[in-house]
């Protein structure tokens, strides 16, 4: 009986020193969620080599939708995710419930117009078809670019999260606005006049963002950032993250490759 009463013990310490090495480990494991765009790229060549060297280990997961990939980061599924701007995401968190913060700017592709069937900006005709995405804060964010063109305008105090075409004061030459999945405005453009496309679809597609006519003007409120959960924002695994994009490795990462032109840049890049 004694004998296997020390058994016994000897069984639960080990048990117990698994649990304690595997929660170890777990606490270096850095699940990332991404939709399509640049922003996996900058992670694998620009922060996560600084993540390795601090005994990180680093796993990609891929997502369709911003949707799924908030979800995930919500329920611990993964740690962060980067993908979305601060609009988006406060959009995201009151529609699913949950609390998704983001931690730190990461650099980002501007919205653009770009040509379909159209390709100069005369003055529209009535009747012009123009693409927008089916998201409430980036279907704002195209608006923003035909109000900076003057084709049409917007009311005042306007929640971008909420955005619908009801917030349209004026649209003097009648432009239809097709919203769309904006996974599938880069393909749509042969069938619209213009489409106002987000910049990781544009990229991630292979167009460049100087062939947009148009430009949004540069906001801090939709340049992208990294997501965690609200109770991880003071995570080591969140500082890390955070130390890793304001390195000089990750800097010079960007500033030394010519894609990354054009972008909308953090404020710690100034």
């Amino acid at each position: 009986m004694r004998r296997s009463l020390i058994s016994g013990l000897v069984v639960a310490l080990l048990s117990s020193a698994v649990v304690i090495s595997t929660a170890h480990a777990d606490d270096k494991l850095i699940r990332v969620g991404f939709n399509p765009g640049p922003y996996k790229e900058q992670f694998q060549n620009g922060v996560a080599p600084f993540l390795i060297k601090k005994g990180y280990k680093v796993e990609y997961k891929d997502f369709s939708d911003g949707i799924q990939v908030n979800d995930a980061v919500a329920r611990g599924n993964i740690e962060a995710n980067i993908m979305q701007h601060p609009v988006y995401l406060k959009s995201v968190n009151e529609r699913l419930g949950i609390d998704n913060v983001g931690i730190v700017q990461v650099p980002t592709p501007p919205m653009g117009l770009y040509a379909g069937k159209l390709n100069t900006l005369d003055t529209p005709k009535p009747g012009t078809v123009i693409s927008v995405p089916n998201q409430a804060p980036n279907e704002y964010r195209a608006l923003l670019v035909l109000q900076s063109l003057g084709w049409v305008k917007l009311k005042a105090d306007i929640d971008p999260a909420t955005f619908s075409q009801k917030a349209i004061s004026e649209n003097p030459y009648k432009i239809v606005l097709k919203e769309m999945d904006n996974a599938q405005q880069v393909r749509a453009l042969p069938d619209v006049d213009f489409g106002l496309i987000q910049g990781n679809f544009a990229v991630s597609s292979g167009m460049k963002l100087s062939s947009a006519l148009k430009l949004e003007t540069p906001t801090s409120q939709f340049i992208n950032v990294v997501t965690v959960a609200g109770k991880n924002k003071d995570a080591q695994f969140a500082k890390d993250i955070v130390e890793g994009y304001h390195s000089a490795e990750f800097k010079s990462y960007i500033t030394s490759h010519s894609q990354y032109d054009g972008y909308l840049q953090p404020s710690y890049f100034k």
